[in-house]
C-alpha cells in the first residue's frame, strides 16, 4: 500500500468508488450528522441502504449520490422537504420519459438493435448483481 492508497482526512485506506459505506461516513463526506441521513432516508425513497441485522446500515453509491443530491436541494437550493421530494419525482419522471423516447426511436430505427442493446443492459445488470452479491457475501465473512 502507498502513501497514494491512503484517505487524506483520515489516513486510512481510500475506498472504492463502488464501496458501500457506513452510516458515519456518508455523514462525515456530506457534512451532516447521521441523524439527519437516517432522517432523509425516511422522507425520500430513493435512499435505501442496505441494513444488517441491528440496524447498521451501508450506503451504496447511488444513495450517496441521491443524498449529495438531497443535500444540495435542501442546504445549498433552499428547498423545503416537499419541493425537494416534488424536483425529485419529477426529475425520475423527466429520465423515465427519456428512455422510453430513446427505446421508441431505437426500436423503429433497428428492432434488432433493440433486442441486442437489452441482452447488453442484462449482462451488465447481471455483473453488477454478482458483484454486489461478492461484495455483501464479504462483508459477512469479515
Amino acid at each position: 500500500m502507498t502513501v497514494e492508497d491512503l484517505d487524506p482526512d483520515s489516513g486510512r485506506p481510500s475506498k472504492s468508488p463502488t464501496a458501500f459505506r457506513t452510516i458515519s461516513e456518508v455523514a462525515e463526506e456530506l457534512g451532516v450528522q447521521p441523524h439527519v441521513l437516517r432522517f432523509w432516508e425516511s422522507k425520500f425513497p430513493q435512499v435505501r441502504p442496505l441494513k444488517r441485522a441491528g440496524g447498521r446500515r451501508y450506503y451504496r453509491p447511488e444513495d450517496v449520490e441521491a443524498l449529495r443530491t438531497i443535500r444540495s436541494l435542501l442546504h445549498e437550493q433552499g428547498y423545503t422537504i416537499k419541493g425537494a421530494q416534488k424536483v425529485l419525482r419529477a426529475r425520475r419522471r423527466a429520465e423515465a420519459t427519456a428512455v422510453v423516447e430513446e427505446g421508441e426511436r431505437t426500436r423503429n430505427a433497428n428492432p434488432m438493435a433493440e433486442d441486442a442493446a437489452l441482452r447488453r443492459a442484462l449482462a451488465e445488470l447481471a455483473q453488477e448483481l454478482r458483484q454486489a452479491a461478492e461484495r455483501l457475501a464479504r462483508l459477512l465473512a469479515g
